[in-house]
């Protein structure tokens, strides 16, 4: 029998269809397993943002600056978590006079799609992978491009100067950082010759050194440390965490694009900021770090693949305390001449170490 992975593994909506026997159903039946597989994915997203929004960013900060955060709200003060939800849900919804609608209430429903519809192309291991098209990673690029599109909208739709002012900001950054971000992931593609998703997986499952009874995976982030700081860096400003948070900026322009929003619209933007982190993560570990690959059985592969996404939220968060803002003026020069210049860089040593070695 052939050990299952990502490459030959059933699509979540294909088991799905095979557990219930909708495969009978034609067309019908592939839209049910679809949505149901999306629904479960999506609420999974969902409620490691909110773990991660009002619990886990408190509780970090608070460890790194030495003080107990959260303690009053039932055990580890996880109540704070429904506490929170319920809080702002039922603030008043104040729409200000001036904007701009329906662009203002369209926003954050594009940053948060963007971002759960990005994972719609990610292997996360032990069968849960709603899509395999050739061209995932560039759709996963593209979807996730479209916070920016959410950020703009809602600081011009505003009709306030600090928000519009967040948008620009935005925009500026995600340009300056995509370029870089998507060069550097291009590297990938000329190890492995594929844009699909499992097909990346699958090459860094093979043995990049074996020390005695060890045996060290052809992970990219080994096998092309530079390319992986170099994503890192750029994932960071996309995601825009410290160093990177300029967009809002709190000391400088209230709270950027989001200043105006309120109530369940604030909840949508705020589950944005941390589900595009996820998204960056689950994009990093796919490319560089064998994606659900780890010790053990196949069957543990969400669980590994959960764990690279966690560490890289927590390495946000650690930023986020640890490292001071940028200017815009600096945060645009590390990207336009540094960071794409690096990318570049990456690029040719790349295509040439593949063209001598690996032709």
């Amino acid at each position: 029998m052939v050990p299952q992975t990502v490459a030959t593994a059933m699509p979540l909506p294909d088991a799905i269809s095979d557990l219930f026997g909708l495969g009978d159903l034609g067309l019908i039946g592939q839209a049910i397993t679809a949505f149901v597989a999306a629904f479960l994915i999506a609420n999974v997203l969902l409620v490691m943002a909110a773990f991660a929004g009002p619990w886990g960013k408190r509780k970090i900060f608070a460890d790194f600056s030495d003080r107990y955060a959260i303690t009053e709200h039932g055990p580890w003060g996880l109540f704070i978590i429904p506490a929170a939800a319920i809080q702002l849900m039922s603030k008043e919804l104040i729409v200000p006079k001036g904007v701009d609608r329906p662009a203002w209430d369209i926003a954050p429903i594009i940053m948060v799609f963007s971002a759960i519809f990005g994972f719609a192309v990610i292997p996360m291991g032990s069968g849960i992978h709603l899509a395999d098209p050739e061209v995932g990673l560039l759709f996963a690029f593209a979807i996730a491009s479209l916070s920016t599109l959410g950020m703009m909208i809602a600081g011009y739709a505003s009709d306030n100067k600090f928000a519009l002012m967040g948008g620009l900001r935005a925009t500026a950054q995600n340009i300056a950082y995509e370029i870089p971000l998507i060069v550097t992931g291009a590297s990938v593609i000329l190890y492995t010759g594929s844009l699909q998703m499992s097909e990346i997986v699958a090459v860094q499952a093979e043995t990049l050194v074996q020390l005695g009874p060890i045996s060290i995976p052809a992970w990219f982030a080994f096998v092309n440390p530079f390319a992986f700081v170099l994503f890192l860096a750029a994932g960071m400003a996309e995601v825009g965490r410290n160093p990177f948070d300029v967009p809002e900026a709190p000391t400088e322009i209230v709270a950027g694009y989001q200043t105006e929003y309120s109530s369940i619209y604030f909840v949508l933007v705020y589950l944005s900021e941390f589900l595009h982190i996820f998204l960056a993560g689950a994009i990093m570990a796919t490319l560089f770090l064998g994606g659900p690959a780890g010790p053990g059985p196949a069957a543990l592969g969400i669980v590994w693949f959960l764990a690279k996404v966690v560490a890289f939220f927590l390495l946000t968060q650690w930023f986020r305390t640890a490292m001071p803002r940028v200017r815009i003026d600096q945060l645009i020069e590390i990207g336009w001449k540094g960071l794409l210049v690096l990318s570049f860089a990456n690029l040719l040593l790349t295509a040439g170490i593949v063209g001598v070695f690996f032709a």
